[in-house]
């Protein structure tokens, strides 16, 4: 119930509507997650030369946040981030296990893939895509590069851009669901490359 509570309180302070929500954990015990919300929406850049008549948007950057709090076992996080999946009225919620991408013949997108998780997103035009408030970061994904790491990721519907394009029967009105959440995490591979889905959404209707 946590981090569902950290999310609503992050939607109500930005008053933008989310685009992705995705959770990373190294598996070690207690140390910290990093929980990355993608924004969608323009703000006004400010820039040391307006020109007359000309207003200049960019993208609002992503928010980082380092999640610090005990726990034992990957299944614990993970319940965790499937209740704010089926809360937050998502469709499904992804999980993948990568293994350290400083290992011989680890392709460059194992690499740029390491870096995204834990918030190492380049400039855009010179502006930085990532506001962080996750001093232990670095660490975590150099050590995610060593020994691996578990990422999941799972788009809103409730304070998301999705509300208008959902079609899913389990929704209420405001795009949420009721805890607790039916579904219960599934063992990690043990540090093989691995994808799986948990699917909440359902559809009982014809749609014409």
């Amino acid at each position: 119930m946590e981090l569902f509570d950290t999310l609503s309180a992050q939607i109500r302070h930005m008053r933008l509507p989310l685009f992705a929500v995705s959770l990373s954990a190294v598996p070690f015990p207690d140390t910290p997650l990093l929980l990355m919300l993608h924004w969608h929406g323009f703000r006004q850049s400010e820039t040391g030369h307006a020109e007359a008549n000309k207003t200049t948007f960019r993208q609002v950057p992503a928010s980082a946040l380092q999640l610090t709090r005990r726990w034992n076992t990957l299944s614990l996080v993970e319940e965790e981030i499937l209740d704010a999946a089926w809360q937050l009225g998502a469709w499904s919620l992804l999980r993948d296990e990568r293994r350290g991408c400083n290992t011989m013949g680890a392709a460059a997108g194992e690499e740029l893939a390491c870096r995204q998780a834990f918030g190492d997103l380049p400039p855009v035009d010179g502006l930085e895509s990532v506001v962080a408030e996750a001093p232990d970061s670095p660490e975590l994904m150099r050590l995610a590069a060593r020994r691996g790491y578990v990422s999941w990721q799972f788009r809103p519907v409730h304070g998301g851009v999705w509300r208008e394009l959902a079609e899913d029967d389990t929704l209420s009105a405001e795009g949420l669901r009721q805890p607790p959440c039916p579904l219960a995490p599934r063992a990690c591979r043990g540090g093989k490359a691995a994808r799986t889905e948990y699917r909440f959404g359902r559809i009982e209707r014809i749609i014409l």
